[in-house]
């Protein structure tokens, strides 16, 4: 009875449920498909939502990147017009002073009151100067440097030891420490002073 038993549970299992023409196997292979093309259809739809935004972030960067170039150049072109301005303004004042000096200096026989004036011009200007970062070098007496000294000849001294500056031809400058142009000088050469016999 046992040897039947299993036989006919066999032949059940050789059968094959159908509805409306489906096996269950189909079925269930088909509501697998649908489902997996349901979560495709999903996951592209995220997809697209997705590529729009990063494009029009792309498109919104690329847009303020044209912006900064243009601004940058418009910002650069003014440094290089107007970066001036400032001292420019502060000479503006020089010049009137000079104006007035050469007016009265017109009318006036008095030497030495427009030395005087011209004396306050130089030292209303090396102020604005001043107020800009620019400062003298101080070179005679000091020890012959390339870096702020352009030695424009050598002369025997009996008084300066070897290469120390002693005589400036052009006051040297620089703008805040750098250099804006080097002090042209005379370099020494020491020689042994001569005894009287």
């Amino acid at each position: 009875m046992v040897g039947k038993m299993s036989k006919k549970s066999s032949k059940e299992k050789d059968e094959k449920i159908v509805v409306n023409g489906e096996s269950a196997e189909e079925m269930t292979a088909g509501a697998m498909e649908r489902e997996s093309y349901e979560k495709l259809a999903e996951e592209l739809a995220r997809t697209k939502e997705e590529a729009a935004e990063n494009y029009d972030k792309y498109l919104r960067t690329s847009a303020e990147l044209e912006n900064y170039k243009k601004r940058a150049v418009k910002e650069r072109a003014d440094a290089i017009n107007y970066g001036n301005e400032k001292i420019l303004k502060d000479i503006l004042p020089i010049i009137d002073s000079m104006e007035r000096a050469l007016d009265h200096s017109s009318n006036s026989e008095d030497f030495d009151a427009f030395v005087e004036g011209l004396t306050l011009i130089y030292e209303q200007l090396f102020s604005v100067l001043q107020r800009h970062g620019v400062e003298r070098i101080d070179a005679v007496g000091q020890e012959f440097d390339p870096n702020f000294h352009e030695a424009m000849l050598q002369v025997e001294s009996e008084d300066y030891g070897d290469n120390t500056v002693v005589e400036e031809f052009e006051k040297g400058y620089v703008l805040n420490g750098r250099l804006l142009r080097p002090a042209k000088a005379a370099v020494s050469k020491h020689i042994e002073k001569k005894t009287q016999e």
